[in-house]
């Protein structure tokens, strides 16, 4: 990862028949609506008038800075979901996260949930992001880390919220595995600045 002239670049963590594409700029970051960012996610499975009446439903600390602060350098924000949609619109507005994500979609919107590549190929066309190469996968599962590999994500990075060890997320296909979303801006190398 480098930055360039205010252009937040990933080097591709892949190859293919050993051609290495060249740096491309970091447009849109995919997030699960998960333990990776949201804390009391016994209720996620919850049905909507559960979860807007829950207490503990809280986001992890500091996502909504680290949305802001991606955001503020040029990079879209996707929530994704298996969840049905009720109970996704209910935990982002629990979150008051309306005004810091571009899309948040469910399974409903693209058609398959993970490990199938339709929910961040369906947040790429929404949000008008310009190529896979482009997308960050953030997720703290397998099968978050077999979505980015499905859909070619420039970089797939596992969180340490889940239940997998870091090992499990980089034999599922994680690039980077980071204790918490907390130090992904730093990673990308966004300024700590809002």
């Amino acid at each position: 990862m480098t930055m360039h002239a205010e252009t937040l670049t990933v080097e591709p963590a892949r190859r293919i028949d050993d051609v290495e594409f060249s740096d491309v700029a970091v447009e849109l970051v995919v997030l699960d609506l998960s333990a990776a960012t949201v804390r009391g996610t016994e209720f996620v499975d919850a049905a909507p008038e559960v979860v807007e009446g829950a207490e503990g439903v809280e986001a992890v600390e500091g996502a909504e800075r680290i949305f802001r602060l991606l955001r503020v350098a040029g990079v879209s924000i996707a929530l994704t979901t298996g969840r049905s949609r009720e109970t996704m619109k209910a935990i982002i507005d629990m979150l008051g996260w309306r005004d810091v994500i571009d899309v948040a979609l469910c399974a409903e919107d693209a058609g398959r949930d993970m490990p199938f590549p339709d929910l961040p190929l369906t947040a790429l066309m929404r949000t008008g992001a310009a190529s896979v190469d482009s997308m960050v996968i953030v997720g703290d599962t397998v099968d978050a880390m077999r979505t980015g590999l499905a859909v070619g994500a420039g970089l797939n990075v596992g969180v340490l919220t889940g239940a997998p060890d870091a090992e499990q997320l980089h034999q599922a296909g994680a690039d980077e595995v980071l204790e918490s979303i907390a130090v992904l801006p730093a990673m990308l190398g966004v300024s700590p600045e809002v």
